[in-house]
């Protein structure tokens, strides 16, 4: 009954955060970040403590017009109906007498036991995606794509060694799991387990946090040893390591970003892992055999782990970073050698990012040739 005091008390004290939250979701960008602040700056909560409530709000953010069809008394409760099948989240199911592992399920089932464990919400999956999603991003609407985007994103790592298993083992003497992938060498997820940054293999500059499908855009596009490239927008540089050990360290690979605390974050990056061949530069000149522009965009691709950008992006944003891509494909284009590559890239599902901008830009340059990334999907 104690136990059972303090899970109802930690859910009353969520349902105070996310009252806070689902507003700041819905304006400010850095969310992430006020969630960080929020539950960091609060002396009462435990690390235990924090990831429950991060957990929840999260949930309740990613699913925003669910929860918000409940009563907010109950709104935390409905958040941890929702939320994913942690070791936080399991202990609080059992002890509240609800233990069923509904993440798992498919979504529009979870919808309509959503709706029986509270009745009124009215959950509809259609209501969980913006509008303009519908002829943006038409594939989300299948039940299965639905459900991905609308779980929790895992954490995936580069190792940046020829000896992926002996990683493998140390990080799992830190108590870490993880799961090697077959289809990119030195890619893996992180099953369980702590911080891994905090681990030595990280701090020895061994391994790298690194999205799936950020490593799937080089892989596909399988850099050669010795090939000259440019990352023209290379932010804090996780692409920019990856094509260094691609290209070899004789070879340097040059890092472009107007933010200058990117690129000295690159430089940390690069220095701890001991690669020394990526030179950074706030001015581009010469000619490259290949250029890089992962462009800046609405980041649709990042729902997973960045829901509140769900609930931020208009239609007129779509139009503004599309434009905006256009330009940066057309800036770097002019530093591609004869013969040379472009690869273009972004974190976003739209057709108006992606296929939209390609094919502009393919009209106005008729010398570039359109060529395939390389089959397959790098999954979740």
């Amino acid at each position: 009954m104690a136990r059972e005091g303090i899970e109802i008390r930690r859910l009353a004290i969520a349902n105070e955060l996310i009252a806070l939250a689902i507003p700041r979701a819905r304006t400010d960008r850095n969310f992430p970040a006020w969630v960080t602040r929020t539950l960091s700056g609060d002396r009462r909560f435990g690390s235990r403590d924090r990831r429950f409530y991060r957990e929840l709000v999260f949930t309740a953010v990613r699913f925003m017009p669910w929860v918000e069809g409940v009563a907010e008394a109950d709104r935390a409760r409905a958040s941890l109906w929702l939320s994913a099948d942690t070791n936080e989240t399991r202990d609080a199911r059992g002890i509240l007498g609800d233990t069923a592992v509904r993440a798992v399920a498919p979504l529009t089932a979870r919808a309509a036991a959503f709706n029986d464990a509270f009745p009124g919400a009215g959950a509809q999956m259609d209501s969980l995606l913006p509008e303009w999603t519908a002829d943006e991003c038409p594939a989300l609407f299948s039940p299965g794509e639905t459900s991905v985007v609308h779980t929790r994103a895992p954490l995936w790592i580069r190792i940046q060694t020829p000896d992926p298993v002996r990683i493998a083992q140390e990080l799992e003497t830190a108590g870490i799991a993880i799961d090697l992938d077959d289809r990119i060498p030195g890619a893996a997820r992180v099953v369980s387990g702590p911080d891994v940054t905090r681990t030595q293999v990280y701090l020895d500059g061994l391994i790298e946090v690194q999205d799936i499908g950020s490593q799937w855009v080089l892989h596909t596009a399988v850099p050669s040893q010795g090939e000259l490239w440019l990352d023209a927008c290379a932010g804090a540089g996780g692409k920019t390591l990856q094509l260094a050990a691609l290209v070899g360290p004789e070879t340097p690979v040059v890092a472009h970003d107007i933010r200058a605390p990117a690129l000295a974050e690159l430089r940390v990056r690069a220095k701890r892992a001991g690669v020394t061949s990526i030179r950074t530069a706030r001015k581009v000149e010469g000619l490259f055999d290949a250029v890089l522009v992962d462009a800046p965009c609405s980041g649709s691709g990042t729902w997973r782990r960045s829901p509140h950008l769900k609930w931020q992006t208009t239609r007129r944003d779509i139009e503004r970073m599309a434009s905006r891509q256009l330009g940066l494909l057309t800036k770097y284009a002019a530093h591609v050698r004869p013969g040379g590559r472009l690869v273009y890239a972004t974190c976003s599902l739209t057709a108006s990012e992606n296929t939209g901008v390609v094919a502009r830009f393919l009209e106005e340059h008729p010398g570039f040739v359109p060529q395939s990334a390389g089959a397959g999907t790098p999954g979740v």
